[in-house]
């Protein structure tokens, strides 16, 4: 079994492994266990958008697979386990592609993978101004800030934010989605939230289908208001009594 992270690297990596070994890999796994009869691994990932999970076992070996970022909490640390490190000389065919530049972008604040919370806006937000006001209340959560593609193509939020298919697979404690329609495009990237909580407009908006509490509204009266009484909170205000 070889198991790798679901980022950048372990994408690219694992099928093409999997392709020289004549084997299968599953990305983006969610879930793993074992077939306690025929000791294949079981790998569960999402589908159809994210709004199923399927699981996989491959007759074919070794058997490979991609585990998406906070799918699992860390394992505690434990002194009495130790791995044994063997370093193997490789003997490397040289590149066919060659790296022409490199270009750093310089991180602010939480990285989005990282984040155990995320805010995130759609093209609803309408600006960049109106992406300042969700990093505001990201910061004031200590989480970051994501994006859908259209804000990203617009040049309103760098393309470093973008979560989805084609941009970054998280899985935070609480996932915001201000004026996101709910493509599965987009969903497919941040499915594995414990909390998705979405503010829209239109109450047939996609994402209501995904999200474990919705507030239908205009986000630039929803969003001010929740970033208000999060500061009053945190400036230790009048707490708020629920009735059952």
């Amino acid at each position: 079994i070889v198991l790798m992270g679901h980022i950048s690297i372990g994408s690219d990596l694992a099928p093409s492994l999997a392709f020289r070994l004549s084997t299968a890999a599953v990305t983006d796994c969610v879930e793993l266990s074992i077939n306690p009869e025929s000791g294949q691994l079981l790998q569960t990932r999402p589908v159809y958008g994210g709004n199923a999970l399927a699981t996989f076992a491959c007759d074919c070996f070794p058997q490979i697979a991609t585990v998406r970022a906070r799918a699992y909490p860390p394992a505690e640390a434990d002194s009495s386990r130790q791995g044994e490190v063997i370093a193997i000389k490789a003997e490397l065919e040289p590149p066919v592609a060659r790296v022409v530049e490199k270009v750093s972008q310089a991180a602010k604040g939480i990285r989005l993978e990282d984040a155990s919370v995320v805010v995130a806006g759609g093209r609803g937000i309408g600006s960049a101004e109106g992406f300042k006001q969700l990093e505001e209340l990201a910061v004031l959560l200590n989480g970051a800030i994501g994006s859908t593609r259209p804000p990203c193509d617009n040049g309103w939020i760098s393309g470093s934010s973008q979560i989805g298919l084609t941009g970054k697979i998280i899985a935070p404690e609480l996932y915001l989605a201000v004026a996101i329609s709910g493509s599965s495009q987009h969903t497919s990237g941040c499915s594995g939230s414990r909390n998705i909580v979405a503010i829209n407009k239109d109450p047939e908006a996609n994402i209501f289908k995904v999200a474990h509490y919705g507030i239908v509204g205009d986000w630039n009266k929803v969003l001010p208001a929740f970033t208000a009484r999060i500061k009053e909170l945190a400036e230790g205000g009048p707490e708020t009594t629920y009735r059952s």
